[in-house]
């Protein structure tokens, strides 16, 4: 995962760059060349960016490009696709106004609104590693119900804590706390997630219930665990999983 985020991130952050030295090009330099023969390959890798990204910004982005049902040619109806085929606006003899800066205008705000899309890469990414948790989770869930259902309790009960378990230290990650047990368990996750007031009294008992249903699962010298008390833990982890943030 944290390859691909550093991969993603660094698409976007040349694709910015890319964006900054075509503005300059045409907004300093007056290099037009430059820009028209390069913006249409940057319009096209930005695009689905944006509409990945930034998906209320589309239209405002498209915009810049191209308009529909203008009624007229002006400063501020100008797109990139007229400056792409040269199309001047003329008041007698004179250009009505000077398309390479209605270009620029344009285009910069384009290149703003990409950047503007390296912070909501973070949170995106995040939404979609919280799916992939949650689709986790429910696969494993879904397999200790299976193993109850075919007698094998203690089995079904240690995978239910190994879910528990494993959202708990996410929690922990989520709310910067800092775990000093190199083999951290339930308990030592519960504790401290009380101690930093993400879970209230009633939570962090519903959490001691759980591992103390885990711990009957999974230590032999204990008694058997029975199919209602391995139910418990299963529905009790499914409801800590959904519940608990």
């Amino acid at each position: 995962m944290a390859g691909k985020v550093d991969a993603i991130r660094s698409e976007l952050a040349s694709l910015v760059e890319w964006g900054r030295r075509l503005y300059e090009a045409l907004s300093q330099n007056k290099d037009t060349t430059t820009f028209r023969s390069e913006y249409q390959q940057w319009y096209s890798k930005a695009l689905p960016v944006v509409r990945q990204l930034l998906p209320d910004r589309l239209a405002e982005f498209q915009g810049f490009y191209r308009l529909a049902n203008r009624k007229a040619i002006t400063y501020a109806t100008y797109t990139l696709e007229d400056y792409m085929i040269a199309v001047q606006i003329k008041t007698g003899v004179l250009p009505a106004f000077d398309i390479d800066n209605a270009a620029a205008n344009k285009f910069v705000n384009q290149v703003l609104i990409l950047q503007s899309a390296e912070s909501r890469l973070t949170g995106a990414l995040a939404d979609i590693r919280g799916v992939l948790q949650a689709d986790l989770f429910d696969s494993e869930l879904g397999a200790a119900r299976e193993l109850a259902k075919n007698g094998h309790l203690r089995a079904a009960g240690a995978v239910a804590g190994v879910v528990l378990e494993g959202h708990l230290a996410e929690m922990c990650s989520n709310h910067g706390i800092t775990v000093s047990k190199k083999e951290p368990t339930i308990g030592d996750y519960n504790d401290l997630l009380k101690q930093n007031e993400v879970l209230d009294v009633p939570q962090w008992r519903l959490v001691q219930r759980l591992a103390d249903l885990r711990n009957l699962c999974t230590h032999k010298k204990s008694r058997e665990p029975t199919a209602d008390e391995v139910l418990e833990l299963i529905g009790g982890v499914d409801k800590a999983v959904k519940t608990l943030s």
